[in-house]
């Protein structure tokens, strides 16, 4: 049976995965193989970027950068960073504001357990115990980018 355009499935939004790739990933050890013979305390910094593109009138690519590099002392033990990437149809979301907390926050929500497979393989397949990143609360950090945002003209007002 066909929807017609007034039923409410119709008129529901809807994020729709089409497409989930790796697009880039990296593992750099600098230290090896010297970096093997001391004691595994590291120092773990942890950082993700995310970035979209609209690429047609509903869809959107969405871009999450994880990059984890940890440290003994001051020597860089290893960075790894992954670029995982969705292609997301967004349907029924016409408000730009709601369409940007789709793919700030929601999109990469979705992104993220592949990303920290595919981080945690690399960190494996480099020689080093297992590192398995916590959940990340993507709708804070898309509230915090936005207050940043909204802060920053302020700051930059001459006084």
């Amino acid at each position: 049976m066909a929807e017609s355009a007034n039923s409410p499935a119709a008129a529901g939004k809807q994020v729709l995965l089409q497409k989930i790739y790796l697009q880039d990933a990296s593992l750099e050890v600098p230290q090896a193989p010297q970096i093997f013979t001391r004691p595994w305390t590291p120092q773990i910094d942890v950082q993700i970027g995310t970035a979209a593109q609209t690429l047609g009138a509903d869809q959107h690519q969405v871009m999450l950068t994880v990059t984890v590099s940890a440290k003994l002392d001051k020597d860089t033990a290893f960075v790894a960073e992954v670029k995982q990437t969705g292609v997301f149809q967004v349907l029924g979301v016409d408000s730009a504001a709601e369409r940007q907390a789709v793919l700030g926050a929601y999109c990469p929500h979705i992104l993220f357990p592949f990303a920290r497979e595919a981080i945690a393989d690399l960190v494996q397949r480099g020689g080093f115990p297992q590192l398995l990143l916590q959940p990340v609360n993507f709708d804070a950090l898309f509230q915090d980018h936005l207050s940043r945002a909204a802060a920053a003209p302020e700051t930059s007002k001459p006084h």
